[in-house]
């Protein structure tokens, strides 16, 4: 069902991961999508590759975040690619790592996160309302961080405690135009490009034991949740942020 045909998308860090399948499901329903990249450009055009293969519709644009100019060079290569067309679908994906525990973190690291993480997505917004349809929907990805006490997360999850507090705002500040504004938190999502990390003994037994539907996530978990938020049945949602975590570490199991 091509639920999302006449849109225009952008999801940013869509060259690979969560941000690359968010990419092909918003195409799969219709949508032309606008693939941001930071660095990887083999893996945007890959992402492209793989939404044409399928019929679809995309152009990729490449902008690093987090550095002076950031989101001038984004709008202007999305400007080039619409060429006067709007957009409606916004996802704020692209964020850097975790920077480690308290003590082991430095400042131009701390300064990095939140110049990806919050910064960019903010004026992204900005720089995109005159150019968003009414009724238009801005999705931005935090984490499950959030909610849990994770002390080698800690920077991280401060970045994703303001997207969260942005997206409140927004919803309230946007809403009268019928923009709906959500965020959704993943959990432990395996992707190909993490899939290393989940290696370690014992590890990914572990994380899927402490969800509650018993399993690790994948990419595609997120972006049928995005995807949902992104389309007309989600209309009525707005200043929320979704869990799509599987249920992770919601407490004992037995």
């Amino acid at each position: 069902m091509n639920e999302l045909n006449g849109k225009v998308a952008l999801v940013t860090g869509a060259s690979r991961g969560i941000g690359q399948a968010i990419a092909t499901r918003l195409a799969a329903k219709g949508a032309t999508v606008i693939v941001h990249y930071g660095t990887d450009a083999d893996g945007a055009t890959a992402t492209v590759g793989e939404i044409e293969r399928a019929g679809g519709t995309a152009l990729a644009v490449q902008a690093e975040l987090g550095v002076d100019g950031d989101v001038d060079q984004l709008f202007a290569g999305i400007e080039e690619g619409l060429a006067g067309r709007p957009l409606d679908i916004i996802v704020n994906n692209a964020a850097a790592q975790p920077a480690g525990p308290l003590g082991a973190t430095t400042r131009a690291a701390f300064d990095h996160l939140f110049a990806v993480n919050v910064r960019a997505p903010y004026f992204i917004v900005q720089h995109a309302l005159p150019l968003l349809r009414d009724g238009g929907r801005i999705i931005t990805i935090s984490s499950v961080a959030t909610r849990m006490a994770n002390p080698a997360q800690t920077s991280f999850a401060m970045t994703k405690g303001a997207i969260e507090t942005m997206t409140l705002t927004l919803a309230n500040e946007l809403g009268v135009r019928g923009i709906t504004v959500n965020a959704v938190a993943p959990g432990a999502t395996r992707t190909p490009a993490n899939a290393s990390v989940f290696e370690a003994p014992g590890l990914a037994g572990f994380i899927a034991g402490s969800t509650a539907l018993d399993r690790l996530g994948d990419a595609g978990d997120v972006a049928d949740v995005v995807a949902f938020l992104a389309s007309d049945a989600a209309r009525w949602i707005t200043g929320q942020v979704i869990d799509a975590s599987g249920g992770l570490f919601l407490g004992p199991r037995t």
